[in-house]
């Protein structure tokens, strides 16, 4: 008789997430899993004791798949446009998992800021940061440093002078996020149809219109 397949703590997870992103994370508990595993439910609790530590170590999962889902930029949108865009329609084909990361409590920061300077948004400012080039923006690899954007061709083949400094790209990353998570929410919870040609030209005016009140407050300093 071959041995029983051993049931590993990623497995678990992995399971839990196949649930979570199915029936949403209110139905995670011991026996869903154990059903989505084919096992009994002893695996699921020598790996997590608590059902609540086993939704935390799935939410995990679910950040990490949602900055993954947000970088996968179509190369011919615009980076920041792109972010935006994905955020949104993560609400619409993954609205399980988009509840779960926003709606369910389990967010460890408790505020915009907070969550601007998370380790999960670090990829993803860094992309925006590269879109929009700066003065006191760091260097790429093999461009040597020290070099001032006002003398130098900018590395990201942009417009001189016309950038913003790190702290402003998180100032329009809040805005766009407000604008973004709105409408994803609203979406996630059904009580507005998807239109893309519609989301895009409103996301492309709340864009515009941080970058240019950002560079207003700039020329006015």
């Amino acid at each position: 008789m071959p041995p029983k397949a051993k049931i590993t703590k990623e497995m678990v997870i992995d399971a839990a997430f196949e649930v979570t992103r199915a029936e949403g994370a209110q139905n995670v508990n011991a026996r869903t899993v154990s059903k989505k595993l084919g096992c009994s439910t002893q695996p699921i609790m020598y790996h997590f004791t608590k059902i609540e530590d086993m939704k935390r170590a799935v939410y995990e999962k679910v950040g990490q798949f949602h900055t993954e889902y947000l970088l996968n930029i179509n190369p011919k949108e615009d980076v920041m446009l792109g972010i935006g865009l994905n955020y949104i329609r993560f609400a619409v084909e993954e609205p399980n998992l988009f509840r779960f990361l926003f709606q369910s409590g389990f967010a460890v920061e408790n505020n915009l800021l907070e969550m601007v300077d998370s380790e999960e948004l670090k990829p993803i400012i860094s992309a925006m940061q590269e879109a929009i080039p700066c003065e006191t923006a760091e260097w790429p690899s093999g461009v040597p440093s020290g070099i001032p954007c006002e003398t130098a061709e900018c590395p990201y083949g942009k417009p001189l002078g016309t950038g913003l400094d790190t702290n402003q790209i998180k100032e329009v990353f809040i805005t766009l996020a407000m604008f973004v998570h709105g409408y994803a929410s609203i979406i996630a919870n059904n009580a507005l149809e998807y239109d893309e040609r519609v989301v895009t030209t409103h996301l492309e005016r709340a864009y515009r219109g941080a970058i240019l009140a950002l560079q207003e407050e700039k020329d006015n300093e």
